[in-house]
């Protein structure tokens, strides 16, 4: 079976993450993307959000984590991330990218992204 995709991009929160005192100290800006693979069909057949993931409330979910305890890696937060995904059993795998466009890099960049995809 094809699942669909509900997908929450450009997510943006601010987040003590990293390894350097500065970026525990001083925080920065993270941006989320966040693409749920699941069924919508019986969502869409009955008109019944009960049935799907309500974007609104995962984005918030998001948020909190980013806000919250900080980690060493981007890594630890993109599987922070993925898991607060897969909290719904309606969602059977979850594509997250992290990106850290402030990340200390001493050198011209455009963004740091890491992204993981998990399944149940």
């Amino acid at each position: 079976m094809t699942l669909d995709r509900i997908t929450v991009k450009g997510l943006r929160a601010r987040g003590r993450h990293g390894v350097l005192p500065a970026e525990r100290e001083l925080g920065q800006e993270f941006v989320v993307d966040a693409t749920l693979f699941v069924d919508t069909r019986r969502a869409a057949a009955g008109d019944d959000l009960s049935c799907t993931v309500h974007y609104g409330e995962l984005s918030e979910a998001l948020v909190k984590v980013v806000e919250g305890e900080p980690v060493n890696l981007i890594e630890t937060l993109a599987q922070r991330l993925a898991d607060v995904c897969l909290d719904s059993e309606l969602v059977r795998e979850v594509e997250v990218s992290v990106h850290k466009p402030a990340a200390p890099i001493p050198l011209p960049f455009d963004d740091v992204i890491v992204t993981i995809r998990r399944s149940r």
